[in-house]
């Protein structure tokens, strides 16, 4: 039992190889301690640069960047595919995520042959119900998996337009320049659904006029039935299906009252926009990121630094500012290993995607570079996923 935990462990942190990734000597990230990053490499339009930390036991970020095919037909379309998925109660519905949601998108692009919002929409549903039938069949033997669950976050670029799709808390940031000052300011393109934030709040609240406590502040965080505090996911089906919220699940999971219609939803938030000649670089980052920098702090690190290495220094910051808000040095936070350091900050992942004008002008048809990269990915089947109640 230790040696498949130590196993899965290092799994967690192990890269993902793959045969479309860029040729070099970093091709496939680098590892630092808790840090995994990939410093620079070329999408279909333009350059990127990604990074991960961890800080729980059990990494529960996720994320990936596949750019070319973005359909299984020779014809197209074509462009850069971005995901991130914090995961939370464990890293099995991220991992889910990060190994089947290209797929669909790949699929329902196919069926109707171009990119579109529908098509995301349709993605997060099959992942959504592919999920649940894992869930299904893990409940007789492991059923504390219907706890789990993950935010998901995913950008598109193809034919000239951008796509974000968002259930959760993480977030979405473009920095665009103005000509007329010369600033790049921050622009956020997704949108949230964290409890926390008094219109998602009183959302919530209006979709179930019956129950007066959908919502409750407990120790002074708004939390959905008192235990979560995104009202949007994939998975967590202890909330979303009566079958799923009763005994052998965990106690402090089961509410007293049954309930008759999902209380969280998996629909996402999309919106879509021509990318604009002034659109520099888009940050896709975990709430990790976000609870330390603001937007445009964000950006203005973004901007003043060198391409190469971007993301990493974007978590050095935030990594940074943690350790001021507890009065210790930042060198001293490196050395706290995981686990210990979710006391600090949260797992944090960092994708920034810049965008080259000349590129994203052509044609969905423009093949460009082939990338397939995971960072920090974990594969795990349907018949190894395993709930984690330490993590819970």
């Amino acid at each position: 039992m230790i040696v498949t935990l130590m196993n899965f462990l290092r799994a967690c942190w192990r890269p993902s190889s793959n045969r479309h990734a860029r040729t070099g000597s970093d091709a496939a990230g680098r590892q630092d301690g808790l840090l995994w990053y990939k410093d620079a490499g070329e999408h279909v339009n333009g350059d990127f640069s990604m990074a991960v930390v961890q800080a729980n036991n059990l990494l529960e970020d996720q994320c990936q960047i596949e750019s070319g095919p973005l359909s299984f037909l020779d014809s197209g379309p074509y462009g850069t595919f971005v995901g991130v998925y914090d995961g939370h109660g464990g890293p099995e519905t991220a991992c889910y995520i990060n190994d089947n949601l290209f797929n669909h998108l790949k699929r329902f692009t196919s069926e109707q042959n171009s990119m579109s919002a529908d098509v995301l929409k349709k993605a997060y549903e099959a992942t959504e119900d592919g999920f649940f039938s894992i869930v299904s069949k893990q409940w007789p033997v492991k059923p504390q998996i219907a706890a789990v669950g993950s935010c998901c976050l995913v950008g598109v670029i193809c034919g000239g337009m951008l796509y974000v799709a968002n259930v959760g808390d993480s977030r979405a940031v473009l920095g665009k320049h103005v000509k007329a000052t010369g600033e790049v300011l921050a622009v956020q393109l997704s949108a949230e659904h964290n409890v926390s934030i008094e219109p998602v709040r009183k959302e919530l609240q209006s979709m179930h006029p019956e129950d007066r406590h959908v919502v409750v502040l407990k120790h002074n965080v708004w939390r959905v039935k008192g235990l979560i505090q995104v009202c949007r996911s994939i998975g967590d089906a202890y909330l979303k299906k009566q079958e799923f919220n009763r005994e052998p699940l965990y106690a402090k999971f089961r509410l007293r009252e049954p309930f008759n219609r999902p209380i969280l939803s998996s629909e996402p938030s999309i919106c879509v926009q021509p990318i604009q000649p002034h659109d520099e670089f888009i940050i896709f980052a975990s709430d990790g990121l976000w609870e330390h920098l603001t937007n445009q702090e964000a950006v203005d690190i973004v901007q003043s630094s060198p391409r190469s290495g971007s993301a990493r220094r974007l978590i050095k910051s935030a990594l940074l500012e943690a350790a001021k808000k507890r009065e210790m040095r930042y060198s001293d936070l490196k050395k706290i290993d995981r686990g210990v350091r979710r006391h600090f900050h949260d797992d944090i992942t960092v994708i920034i995607l810049y965008l080259d004008s000349s590129l994203v002008s052509r044609a969905s048809t423009h093949r460009g570079p082939a990338v397939s990269l995971r960072g920090a990915g974990v594969s795990l089947r349907s018949s190894t996923l395993a709930p984690y109640g330490s993590q819970m």
